[in-house]
């Protein structure tokens, strides 16, 4: 297998795509900067790897409909190595790490995943599926003990090479390099058969469960439509198909707003159920990351810098978070699911979390601990101050 050739695409902003693939087959794409100081070639990926494992398998919960996913292969998977360990680094000869080239953003098909990669195009070295999904009407059928393979894909997101950091810590430039990605990403990851909706998420911070301080997220191509998603579907049927446009209306004219600028606005939700939480829209009605404009991802990438810095200045350290980008299923609701970011958050004061417990985990009856609007207020001082 020749993991060292290269297929190069421009894309938008400048940012420059490299295609290449690591020793075990799994896909490996650069994205560079415009005006990147790297130069054109990348190393080849040298290791012996194992086998890829065996695709996991998903089971389904019959009282709720849920498909779970078990990959017990991730139970392997690297927690808080020391800098010169770092396995989303670029490689040295002392790291065997995931990256065999310097980078500005890199993105590589996850070792260990929950979903994936046996699809019908199975990529290099990829294990067979046994059991695949027969399309969401099977995956919607009843009965007791049902189990497919769980097909998708899982990818890393590498935000930069640095050791340390997350999306707020990069410049604007990075920012809108990985922002590129994301939207490439999803294009590509939407177009796999039997994908049925695509989701790009960053988790930052221990208390969150992250297990690699390396500044990175992921994207999670699943075989179906997942809960939080479907209960958006009943809502829109039951609310109305402009549902989107008439929240976001409404919530600029409400005292939550933080940020608002040509293309996109942020605020707290209404109905806010963490103590940190915050929606990003975009004015147009836009089904996922791809379907974005030059223009809405250059202003994106300043703005969402500055909501994130500004989250970190409301208590002086760091703030755990979760950034989920949700966008519309691949097949279902395109015309009216709305690509839109959560920023979420269980930090209630400094020296505080929000832990779900009883009614939050066993029955999803939340209990708010903060207003949305004396959080908006909060967060609107704290952006003010990185605004600049």
């Amino acid at each position: 297998m020749d993991t060292g050739a290269l297929r190069v695409e421009t894309l938008g902003a400048g940012v420059v795509k490299r295609t290449t693939r690591l020793a075990d087959g799994r896909e490996l794409f650069y994205f560079d900067d415009p005006g990147t100081a790297l130069g054109a070639e990348r190393g080849v990926d040298a290791r012996t790897l194992a086998p890829r494992p065996a695709t996991a398998t998903m089971r389904r919960d019959v009282l709720t409909g849920d498909w779970i996913s078990l990959a017990a292969a991730r139970q392997d998977r690297a927690v808080l190595p020391p800098p010169e360990l770092d396995p989303l680094a670029p490689q040295t000869p002392t790291n065997p790490s995931e990256v065999p080239s310097r980078y500005d953003v890199a993105v590589f098909e996850n070792r260990s995943p929950a979903f994936g990669p046996a699809l019908a195009e199975a990529t290099a070295g990829a294990p067979a599926a046994t059991d695949p999904p027969r399309g969401l009407d099977d995956l919607d059928a009843p009965g007791l003990a049902r189990a497919r393979t769980a097909v998708g894909r899982c990818e890393v997101v590498c935000f930069s090479p640095a050791h340390e950091g997350s999306f707020g810590s990069l410049t604007p430039t990075r920012a809108r390099t990985v922002i590129e990605a994301w939207a490439d990403r999803t294009a590509v990851l939407s177009r796999l058969p039997g994908v049925a909706q695509v989701f790009p998420f960053e988790n930052r911070g221990e208390e969150i469960g992250v297990t690699l301080r390396h500044p990175h997220g992921q994207i999670y191509a699943y075989p179906y439509v997942p809960p939080r998603t479907r209960r958006l579907l009943e809502a829109i049927q039951r609310e109305g198909a402009d549902l989107f446009a008439r929240i976001l209306a409404s919530e600029q004219a409400s005292e939550r707003v933080i940020l608002r600028g040509e293309h996109w606005t942020a605020f707290v939700p209404f109905a806010a159920r963490w103590p940190l939480e915050v929606h990003l829209l975009p004015h147009r009605a836009l089904p996922d990351l791809a379907a974005t404009s030059d223009a809405e991802r250059d202003e994106l990438a300043p703005l969402y810098l500055r909501l994130l810095r500004g989250v970190d200045v409301m208590y002086g350290t760091p703030t755990p978070y979760i950034a989920a980008w949700h966008q519309a299923p691949v097949h279902a609701g395109r015309d009216a699911v709305r690509l839109r970011l959560e920023l979420t958050s269980p930090r209630r004061a400094a020296d505080k979390l929000k832990f779900l417990a009883g009614s939050e985990a066993a029955m999803g009856a939340w209990i708010g601990d903060v207003l949305p609007e004396e959080a908006a207020a909060a967060l609107r001082a704290a952006v003010a101050e990185v605004s600049g």
